[in-house]
């Protein structure tokens, strides 16, 4: 799975400005006042093959020296506790400060890898300058300019040999599914639970925010056998201002990322809004298997077309992935909790689907000979073989004569038809292109 990487530092020394860099998009604000960053950002990078998850910690309060550093402290041992791997950023033409030494001390006591990062170093004499902070020991350094990019292939090197080798199925046999049940705070996912397993197991208020960890729970009926995991309320980023619930949704985010079926649960009175999109993102980029439940539909008023209308407007917003099962649910009704959780295992056994070669070659030649590639620039894309890849997720190769020349809309297309023919209902769908 996924190692989590945080980056730590007192504040204006090029965290933000790395972090943008590491996950190539402009996602962290970036300025020379200090504090700028004042809550957690998350993303996902990679590097050789390996990927991992980002943190960029913020966390700046006014206030005096000694708060000051309280708040740093805080935050680096926050990240120590959830992080795999530990980046401390230090400015190279401000030299050790006070505040360095005491991140050094709390570093210098954990067993996970540190790498040690000496920013702002664009010219060899403040190459020169980098020594001073074996000081810190913390034994080597990697010298960086994280705004022009130099240094960091060297970081990224060294960085990913902590990260360990990903099997080519992560979920043995022997293991049970794990389904994660995710979405905003107060959205009903503790209630769900308690409603599938008949008892109270996790403890439900009208307070959002009661669930503070992710709790794994066996569900064995009706057939059926495998973990829930009720995770905490993943908030907006400018709403997450707690330690305690920091340290909630990088659970959560970890949860996702360790699912076989993520499972959003959504508030009917609310509707599908952005955080509820960033979350169903975040598990599709990783690759999991979708399921949308609109809980409390108990309070919804209804008319003919309700239900067509919502569910039409959660596709437009979780557009061009539609492929995925939304169910209408009320935890407090126990109304169709037990479809859900039957459509879960549905998408569960799906993203395991596996096609074989010589039928899958049968079927999309066909299709792809009555509806060709449009040329480029007088040049014919013809696919003449295409096989699903030995992977834990449904991915898929097409070997072609031209594959630089197949753009976006003919990917789509063949997604489409993949999923018209095949039932991948739910799965997120990876297709390359190949030089045959």
């Amino acid at each position: 799975m996924n190692s989590i990487v945080a980056i730590v530092g007192r504040p204006n020394v090029g965290k933000s400005t790395l972090f943008n860099r590491l996950v190539q998009r402009r996602e962290a604000i970036v300025d020379s006042v200090s504090g700028v960053t004042r809550d957690r950002h998350y993303g996902k990078s990679d590097w050789n093959g390996k990927n991992f998850s980002l943190i960029d910690t913020g966390g700046y309060v006014k206030g005096s020296d000694d708060i000051f550093e309280a708040e740093i402290r805080k935050q680096v041992q926050l990240a120590l506790d959830e992080a795999d791997i530990i980046i401390f950023v230090v400015d190279v033409t401000e030299g050790i400060t006070g505040m360095d030494q005491e991140v050094a001390n709390l570093l210098r006591k954990v067993k996970k890898p540190v790498f040690l990062t000496i920013n702002k170093v664009d010219n060899a004499m403040r190459a020169a300058d980098a020594v001073e902070f074996y000081n810190l020991g913390l034994g080597d350094y990697y010298t960086i300019s994280s705004i022009n990019g130099s240094g960091t292939g060297e970081l990224l090197d060294a960085l990913v040999k902590e990260i360990p080798e990903e099997t080519e199925e992560e979920n043995t046999e022997n293991e049970l599914p794990r389904f994660a049940v995710v979405g905003r705070p107060n959205a009903g996912k503790s209630s769900f639970i308690n409603a599938l397993i008949g008892t109270d197991r996790n403890i439900v208020t009208d307070i959002a925010g009661t669930t503070r960890d992710s709790i794994d729970t066996k569900y064995n009926r009706f057939g059926f056998d495998f973990n829930l995991v009720d995770t905490a309320g993943i908030r907006k980023k400018s709403k997450v201002k707690e330690d305690l619930e920091f340290y909630s949704v990088m659970r959560a985010v970890r949860a996702i990322e360790y699912c076989d079926v993520a499972i959003l649960v959504l508030d009917a009175t609310r509707g599908f809004e952005g955080q509820d999109q960033n979350i169903f993102w975040l598990a599709e980029k990783n690759r999991k298997g979708m399921v949308i439940l609109v809980n409390k539909w108990d309070l919804v008023e209804k008319e003919t077309n309700t239900v067509k209308q919502f569910e039409t407007l959660i596709r437009q917003e979780i557009a061009p992935f539609t492929d995925v099962p939304i169910v209408f649910i009320s935890a407090l009704t126990k109304q169709r909790i037990f479809k859900a959780i039957e459509t879960a295992v549905e998408v569960y056994n799906n993203r395991k689907n596996r096609i074989a070669t010589s039928k899958f070659n049968d079927t999309m030649l066909e299709i792809i000979n009555n509806y060709p590639p449009p040329a480029i620039k007088g040049k014919y894309v013809k696919i003449k073989y295409c096989m699903q890849l030995p992977t834990p997720t449904p991915q898929f190769a097409f070997f072609c004569n031209l594959p630089q020349y197949v753009r976006d809309p003919y990917r789509r297309f063949l997604e489409n038809k993949l999923r018209e023919v095949y039932n991948f209902n739910g799965v997120p769908i990876t297709i390359y292109f190949r030089k045959k």
